[in-house]
């Protein structure tokens, strides 16, 4: 049974396509732990993190952003594109949209709408929720979701494994090739300083114990609303997916879930949605999405099915949504594609790697990046005070 005839709406929307951007570079969570001697399997057991993405000087969110909804706009045209959502929470501007550099680098027409979002990694979905209504009300209407971020903290701390690199580009469309979203959604919203950044900062400060109970209260939280609002029972979804800061957290939180609603604890449940990740790191934003990508990705056997995103941002709102995946999802993946981008990364020495990371804050000084990534788009520099992006292949 669909989720249309399970609701009685007359018109399925969700997500028809879904692509993945991420760094040029990758550190290696083996080479850190021998820089810092401590045991690796701190880093795959403890936090369960492989390694982590990291930009070129000449790639940001919005290289990254624009990379990924290249993706989706070779596959399906512009056509019906009224809106782009930019959620993030590495902006470049205080004032300019990141998507409107990415209007700019596609070649959009102008009679496109453009926003960003802020709500720490919640942002993308927040996104999704406003295209959910967008094409609701005007069915012919698509809309372009982007979800980019770059994870920054300061080095030799607790939270330099888990920084990262990724974006991720979702199409919300009426009937969708790939996850039909269902209307009901749980959530839940509370005022802790678990993570912040402030303006004067380019790394994130963060209370680890805190932000885990957060991300746990959150998710409890969120279910609980989500049962209030006539969702369904965990026994009828077979997966879940989880934004993970690290796959670790993730796991916490679910196993916490299952105790509250009496239910036995499965990791293989939330397993698959975890291969990407481990590999980009923390993407914020763009986390829930890349695990989504993963699960159908990976996943052969979800026609039909129905699964759980679960979305937090710290500070803290937290959302969980479901949806049915389509029948034929399997003919409209990008099986291969990810991994493809991410076997490409270029690995970078720890020295190397800090080299970046100090480089790495924003700036309005006039300044010319080097030619590195191999990317679509690039971050050319600053130049009048404003920041300027190209194509790699003007061709």
């Amino acid at each position: 049974m669909t989720a249309q005839q399970t609701t009685g709406q007359s018109l399925s929307v969700g997500i028809h396509d879904i692509a993945i951007a991420t760094g040029h570079h990758v550190l290696e969570l083996d080479d850190l732990a021998e820089r810092l001697g401590v045991d690796p399997a701190k880093y795959h057991v403890g936090i369960g993190q492989d390694a982590f993405s990291v930009p070129a000087a000449d790639e940001d969110i919005v290289t990254m952003g624009a990379a990924a909804a290249k993706e989706v706009i070779d596959r399906h045209g512009p056509d019906g594109i009224r809106t782009v959502l930019f959620a993030t929470e590495s902006g470049v501007d205080q004032s300019k949209a990141a998507g409107v550099f990415v209007h700019g680098l596609l070649g959009l027409p102008q009679n496109v709408r453009v926003v960003e979002l802020k709500q720490a990694c919640y942002g993308g979905t927040a996104a999704v929720q406003l295209a959910l209504g967008i094409v609701a009300r005007a069915p012919h209407e698509r809309v372009l979701v982007i979800a980019a971020d770059v994870a920054r903290y300061d080095v030799d701390t607790a939270a330099e494994p888990t920084q990262g690199a990724g974006a991720a580009a979702i199409l919300i469309a009426a009937d969708p090739d790939l996850v039909e979203l269902e209307p009901a959604a749980g959530v839940f919203t509370a005022d802790v300083d678990d993570f912040w950044r402030p303006n004067d900062r380019s790394t994130a400060l963060v209370d680890g114990r805190l932000s885990v109970s957060a991300y746990v209260n959150a998710f409890v939280g969120a279910w609980d609303d989500l049962a209030a609002q006539g969702g369904p029972a965990y026994a009828d979804i077979v997966r879940f997916v989880h934004h993970q800061p690290f796959t670790k957290m993730a796991i916490k939180a679910h196993r916490k879930l299952t105790q509250h609603v009496g239910e036995p604890f499965d990791e293989s449940e939330l397993a698959m949605g975890f291969t990407y990740n481990r590999q980009t790191g923390n993407t914020y934003t763009a986390s829930l999405w890349i695990g989504l990508a993963a699960l159908l990705d990976l996943d052969d056997d979800l026609g039909g099915e129905r699964i759980a995103l679960f979305s937090y941002g710290s500070g803290s709102v937290g959302e969980l949504i479901t949806g049915i995946v389509r029948p034929s999802y399997r003919e409209h993946r990008r099986v291969g594609r990810v991994r493809e981008l991410l076997d490409a990364r270029v690995p970078l020495s720890v020295d190397d790697y800090r080299a970046l990371h100090a480089g790495g804050a924003a700036t309005s000084e006039d300044v010319e990046r080097p030619r590195v990534t191999g990317a679509p788009f690039r971050f050319a520099g600053v130049r009048g005070g404003a920041r300027h992006y190209e194509a790699t292949d003007p061709a």
